[in-house]
């Protein structure tokens, strides 16, 4: 199983971090040893001062594919949920400033919790999806999947180029506009369609 993410895909989000906005996906990946299952909590890593929370959809892989072509893509998941993409924003920053790569700020230990998975029937219109993020019972980030500069079709046709695709990947499809640190005790939740999937204790 391979986590792969797409980053830069709100153009609030990248504006809030004054990013350039690509005229491709921005991939990354994040490696099996990243996922938090649901319910269990993110231990807060003692070298960064500054870890961001970042709510995405996932879309769960459900079957073997490359060069996936756009009209075929729906195809090629049957659950969507909610994760969080954790970023040790201060490693990011120093990374990006000596042009190195910056996995290390991405894909540590649980940098990905995930939540409940719903089936794709539960959505009759993947581009008019509504998701939400709590923390400790205020709302941090809401997006909707209108706003995607890349849909999930267009997404998994751009992947599959490169990584060939197999059942139980994930593919999480970037975080809009209004995310911040989190702090050893925080309470974070997530929601999709307004059902909560996503529950995160930080220790």
């Amino acid at each position: 199983m391979k986590i792969i993410a797409i980053g830069r895909n709100y153009a609030a989000h990248i504006e809030e971090l004054n990013n350039e906005r690509p005229s491709e996906p921005v991939v990354f990946m994040k490696p099996e040893t990243a996922l938090i299952k649901k319910g269990q909590p993110f231990y807060h890593p003692e070298f960064s001062q500054d870890i961001h929370h970042e709510v995405e959809l996932v879309l769960k892989i459900n079957k073997e594919g490359k060069y996936i072509q756009r009209e075929f893509a729906h195809t090629y998941f049957d659950e969507i949920g909610l994760g969080i993409d954790f970023t040790a924003r201060d490693i990011q920053k120093k990374c990006k400033e000596k042009g190195l790569p910056w996995e290390i700020a991405k894909a540590f230990n649980g940098s990905a919790p995930v939540g409940e998975f719903l089936p794709v029937s539960n959505f009759p219109d993947f581009g008019n999806i509504n998701f939400h993020l709590n923390v400790n019972g205020k709302l941090r980030q809401k997006g909707n999947t209108s706003l995607l500069l890349f849909d999930f079709t267009t997404i998994l046709a751009y992947v599959s180029k490169f990584f060939m695709l197999k059942k139980g990947d994930l593919i999480f499809t970037g975080t809009p506009a209004g995310v911040g640190k989190v702090s050893v005790g925080d309470h974070l939740e997530g929601f999709l369609e307004g059902k909560k999937v996503l529950n995160v204790e930080i220790k």
